[in-house]
């Protein structure tokens, strides 16, 4: 199936992924259209950061097909503790790398520069340019992970587990970021946290493994996956009874 209609940016055509002989995640159907936040929910291991790789194009499907609408923009957010911090550059020569991948540090335009300073601003990093990203706290390292990938002005953000190693006040002002930055963009996020896609999300779907490789269960408005789900395997976990 071919994407036809306009708002459709992202489809997931029956995705079966694998690494090596065992597939991680099988038969997944999805669909992300324009102006949609969209919470993946689901155990460890059920397959929901394999399908954003997938989406990347970092993983490559084994079975099924993803089509995009043409020249989609994407940036992506991993989770904070999977960044190595100790490299030794600022908060702005990270964003400039990113801003620019073939341009060494000296031949940044000044426009280029601005336009980073200005991202870095809209996340809550202003005057925070010439600081060594190690002297970062866990909220500021996560807020530059997403003002790294706002660089490339993505239509489509995916984002794993964006609070996971982030104490209760700084993943309170990542959800409010990612509010605001939800009404025009379209947004993916995987969490482990009920509450967190109870709150942020528009839409939400449940994976699970069941020992095999992780299916998507159930997908729905968030509203009705966490009130009244078709399937008992969703009822039991966003209530807590396994998981």
């Amino acid at each position: 199936m071919k994407v036809a209609e306009k708002d459709v940016l992202v489809h997931c055509h029956h995705v079966t992924c694998s690494y090596g002989d065992s597939a991680v995640v099988s038969d997944v159907n999805f669909t992300l259209r324009r102006g949609e936040f969209a919470g993946i929910v689901g155990p460890s291991g059920s397959g929901k950061t394999t399908l954003l790789k997938a989406v990347l194009g970092s993983i490559k499907p084994v079975h099924g097909s993803i089509d995009m609408l043409k020249g989609l923009r994407m940036g992506y957010v991993p989770q904070v503790e999977s960044v190595d911090w100790n490299f030794p550059v600022t908060v702005l020569e990270v964003m400039m790398m990113t801003r620019s991948e073939k341009k060494w540090w000296p031949r940044i335009t000044t426009a280029e520069r601005t336009a980073a300073e200005d991202v870095l601003e809209r996340l809550g990093l202003g005057g925070l340019g010439g600081r060594h990203i190690r002297e970062l706290s866990g909220g500021q390292q996560q807020r530059l992970c997403i003002a790294r990938s706002l660089a490339v002005n993505p239509q489509v953000l995916l984002m794993d587990e964006p609070c996971s190693a982030l104490d209760p006040g700084s993943t309170l002002r990542i959800e409010e970021t990612i509010r605001e930055l939800a009404s025009s963009i379209s947004i993916v996020i995987v969490t482990h946290n009920m509450q967190q896609a109870a709150r942020v999300s528009d839409y939400t779907g449940f994976f699970l493994s069941d020992g095999g490789p992780g299916r998507l269960i159930e997908s729905s408005s968030t509203s009705e996956i966490f009130t009244n789900p078709k399937e008992k395997r969703t009822e039991d976990y966003v209530s807590g009874r396994f998981g």
